[in-house]
């Protein structure tokens, strides 16, 4: 056994202390952002749609692609601005006439954020081998150690929607987009002539972080051996059916004021009360 410190932590006591290689997080900032008016872009065949219609429904939202970008702050050394893009997906019901089959409607919509965040100081660079390319005389690029941006986001909230002719919207309209996106959709006709826009409010909720590539010393217990064996059985469908718990919450909401504890306020006050008497 290597000659580490051991930590004892009480019930469990850990064999050795051993050194890992991960990412930590220097930095971190939470967002809620409310996105007014952004202006929803169409193609050819979706704002033939748009523009036909005499009604107009907005189905979901969703996250399609997110773009980051990291640079340094001059004169501020250890801090990094983070200037994030995200690209909204949208779809439509579309009605040319009332009491009729809706047509879908695909649009995008963007929106930029920028913030500075702590990623501390790493001028080195990393070599690592590639079996892959043992031909090579330099198998591998170096890679820098620059901090990494991490961005999480959940689907937006559509707030609004509201529909107004081109010529009294003062939005501008996004014309470029990644080829990602571009690839995922089938008419990438640009929209001529159009006489209707779209303008949605969305809400946003996202936390970005400042990782970097760091070794740190953490006491190891064991190896991570799974103690569950895998069921194989499925010679009978309806016996590992029957297996399966019945899923109450689906049915039936949960109550969360009624049981389980109380609010720590609550005890809070309860603890003064006390005191007091």
């Amino acid at each position: 056994m290597p000659d580490n410190p051991i930590l004892d932590t009480g019930e469990r006591r850990p064999k050795e202390a051993v050194c890992i290689d991960t990412k930590r997080i220097f930095d971190s900032c939470v967002s809620k952002d409310c996105l007014e008016d952004l202006r929803v872009t169409f193609f050819s065949r979706s704002q033939h749609l748009i523009d036909e219609a005499v009604t107009i429904k907005t189905r979901d939202c969703c996250i399609e692609e997110v773009s980051i970008d990291v640079e340094e702050v001059p004169f501020n050394r250890g801090f990094y601005s983070v200037d994030i893009t995200f690209y909204f997906k949208l779809c439509f019901d579309t009605y040319a006439a009332p009491c009729t089959t809706p047509q879908v409607a695909i649009g995008f919509a963007q929106f930029n954020k920028k913030c500075i965040l702590y990623g501390s100081d790493g001028d080195v660079k990393v070599f690592v081998s590639n079996p892959c390319s043992e031909e090579l005389d330099c198998p591998v690029a170096p890679r820098y150690t620059n901090p990494a941006a991490k961005v999480q986001a959940v689907d937006p909230v559509i707030l609004s929607t509201e529909i107004c002719d081109c010529c009294d919207c003062n939005v501008s309209i996004c014309t470029s987009f990644p080829k990602s996106i571009l690839n995922a959709v089938e008419d990438t006709m640009p929209s001529c002539g159009a006489s209707k826009a779209i303008l949605v409010t969305l809400g946003l909720f996202s936390i970005v972080q400042m990782e970097r590539d760091v070794q740190i010393l953490v006491p190891a217990f064991d190896y991570c051996l799974p103690d569950k064996e895998c069921c194989c059985n499925t010679s009978n469908p309806c016996e590992t059916f029957k297996k399966i718990d019945f899923p109450v919450n689906e049915f039936f909401p949960v109550d969360r004021e009624g049981g389980g504890c109380r609010p720590c306020k609550d005890e809070k006050s309860d603890d003064s009360e006390a005191e007091g008497e």
